[in-house]
């Protein structure tokens, strides 16, 4: 069964691998997706990356929640939108929450997520391998709705 995925990444993020290597590694996002695709070929993986909070807001409003999931790692917006929020909360599509470094291991204003108690999961502090954990959540989720 295919599933539909949508990967939505907020501020920042689309200069991972070349940002705050040690926190955030040197590997580019697009070239880790092509991975992720290999990997989960039952998933068609979108992947949209804005560092505008209404962008992010339109594009989750628009996604079709038949068969679907997001995996969104809001990056700063994690920890200051409830815009955010509001709108995974409008769709009623299974999401997972992503971050590459540990929040509660950093500075104290990332240790609340706004979006945390409406996902079904969070993935902290792994890396780029969190993206693999979080879609093996999410398509067991989406396998369990669809059978």
């Amino acid at each position: 069964m295919n599933f539909q995925v949508k990967i939505i990444h907020g501020p920042n993020l689309n200069l991972l691998g070349q940002r705050e290597k040690s926190i955030y590694g040197d590997t580019q996002f697009e070239d880790y997706l092509q991975q992720l695709k290999a990997e989960f070929p039952q998933c068609d993986i979108d992947y949209f990356q804005s560092n505008s909070e209404g962008d992010i807001v339109s594009y989750i409003q628009n996604i079709n929640p038949e068969k679907s999931g997001i995996i969104i790692n809001p990056a700063a917006f994690t920890h200051t939108s409830i815009a955010v929020r509001d709108a995974l909360l409008a769709v009623k599509i299974p999401c997972v929450e992503v971050h590459l470094s540990d929040i509660y291991q950093r500075e104290k204003f990332r240790h609340h997520s706004y979006i945390k108690d409406i996902c079904i999961c969070s993935v902290f502090g792994q890396g780029m391998k969190g993206y693999a954990i979080a879609l093996t959540r999410l398509t067991e989720l989406l396998e369990s709705f669809n059978s």
